[in-house]
């Protein structure tokens, strides 16, 4: 099913999100919906507090290429647990903040450890579009949303035309 995405600005998407203490069936149908939602949005990553749902829990799937299997990937859990001293800056996107873009800089590859949809613990590595998606979607479990990586004005008018376009959905 899918699921409403919060857009910026939203208190919600500034808290920090609640580790996941046992995989339920009601999270594995939270992982489902979210990678519905993102799919339809279309998107390459999306947090559970994108949708409302204030626990520490990602899907994403940043295969990219025209007839190519998807490849989706659900974490509950995740954490960074190493960074390369290289970057790489990449002009990120969010669904929670439609149609506006930005160069971030972070690490050109982390390697993450967050428990799957069966509950066993995984590890992996990950770099180019796959890296910068998993410390996004992290991120979002923090707080943390890409804009606050920028300077204030940037961020600011960035969050004017976020304002903007909510309302004008909420007119519709």
């Amino acid at each position: 099913m899918k699921r409403p995405i919060l857009i910026h600005p939203d208190p919600r998407l500034k808290k920090v999100a609640t580790p996941v203490a046992d995989l339920s069936d009601e999270l594995r149908v939270l992982a489902d919906d979210m990678l519905e939602t993102m799919y339809d949005a279309p998107g390459i990553g999306l947090a559970a507090p994108q949708v409302g749902i204030l626990q520490r829990a990602v899907v994403l799937d940043c295969v990219r290429e025209e007839g190519e299997a998807p490849r989706p990937l659900i974490m509950f859990n995740p954490e960074i647990i190493a960074a390369s001293d290289d970057t790489k800056v990449y002009e990120e996107g969010c669904l929670s903040i439609p149609e506006q873009y930005a160069e971030v800089t972070r690490p050109a590859e982390v390697t993450a450890r967050w428990i799957d949809r069966d509950g066993r613990e995984q590890q992996d590595t990950f770099d180019g579009l796959w890296a910068v998606c998993v410390q996004h979607e992290i991120d979002h479990l923090d707080g943390k949303l890409f804009i606050d990586y920028l300077k204030p004005m940037k961020r600011q008018m960035i969050t004017r035309k976020s304002q903007k376009l909510k309302r004008e959905r909420a007119r519709d």
